[in-house]
């Protein structure tokens, strides 16, 4: 394509064009000529709807006919949440660049505000997520939980409908939509781990492109792939994926990079969680120390049970 022109590739979902809007408007500040327009491509996960991820095909569902695209040269750029991609990216392509990224925190919504804790027993909380399931499950032994799937105006809407009398969110897609109003709960991490790479975007492109790297580079946040880095080696290492409730997040304090990672089952009887923290320059080992950390808890077990 031409030297002043990129296509970003994307899903057709709101927050999707959301967030291939943001980066549009990201490389268009870096590079005043530079011509962006997107593409929207329907992946598997948009024409199964109703299916769990996990049921669906795992994370890939998400991002294998943009990934195609990619690599057949239909478009320049793809822009994906994160936690959708896959820990082994298809060959050929790299990550150019991971932006500033948002809240990494799970959010619940509920109809009266009220928060996790205090959700009266017997309650309904919709999530499809594994890794959310085993979490609640862990902490509220006494809660209801219901398949949620759908887009977030789906979701909320089935909160107020009172489908459900509560779902667990992601605060970032809430957040970037102007939907923040709905959280109820910010759940703190000490309590509740995301998905490794929520609140992240991904920057996709060609390896061979130097081009389009060379642009995208002007959106990365060191910070931003420095956590992605070390959840994404932990991720690798674990060899884990939607089938399985695994989970982590890692941040930088005080120049300290900061771990956690939660390997657990679905019905919330076994949680592995370990932490750990070193030099930002050291986060792919770091995130590799912690998957064998919890590799030598059993946590190799427990993936093998879901593979």
């Amino acid at each position: 394509m031409g030297s002043d022109r990129v296509v970003i590739g994307t899903r057709g979902s709101a927050l999707a064009l959301w967030q291939a809007d943001h980066v549009a408007a990201l490389l268009r500040a870096a590079h005043p000529s530079l011509v962006v327009e997107r593409s929207i491509i329907v992946t598997t996960g948009d024409r199964t709807p109703q299916a769990p991820v996990w049921e669906a095909g795992g994370k890939a569902v998400w991002v294998k006919e943009i990934e195609a695209a990619l690599l057949a040269g239909e478009i320049d750029l793809a822009v994906h949440s994160l936690k959708d991609v896959p820990a082994e990216l298809a060959p050929g392509l790299v990550l150019a660049a991971i932006p500033p990224r948002a809240d990494a925190r799970d959010a619940l919504v509920s109809r009266d505000g009220t928060t996790l804790a205090d959700l009266p027993a017997d309650a309904r909380v919709g999530t499809t997520s594994l890794r959310r399931i085993c979490q609640v499950r862990a902490l509220r032994p006494d809660l209801r939980l219901e398949t949620l799937r759908g887009n977030l105006d789906t979701r909320l809407r089935k909160v107020a409908d009172g489908l459900v009398d509560a779902a667990i969110l992601a605060c970032a897609g809430l957040d970037r939509l102007g939907l923040s109003h709905h959280i109820a709960e910010r759940i703190p991490i000490e309590r509740m781990l995301p998905a490794i790479g929520q609140g992240a975007l991904a920057v996709e492109s060609r390896e061979a492109d130097e081009r389009v790297r060379l642009l995208c580079r002007a959106l990365a946040s060191e910070e931003a792939e420095i956590t992605v880095t070390a959840e994404r080696a932990l991720l690798q290492r674990l060899g884990a994926g939607c089938r399985t409730p695994v989970a982590g997040t890692a941040r930088v304090q005080q120049g300290t990079l900061e771990v956690w990672g939660l390997v657990g089952r679905p019905d919330g009887a076994t949680l592995l969680r370990e932490h750990v923290t070193g030099e930002p320059s050291a986060a792919q080992a770091l995130g590799r120390a912690l998957a064998e950390a919890l590799l030598a808890r059993g946590a190799d077990r427990i993936l093998a049970e879901f593979r």
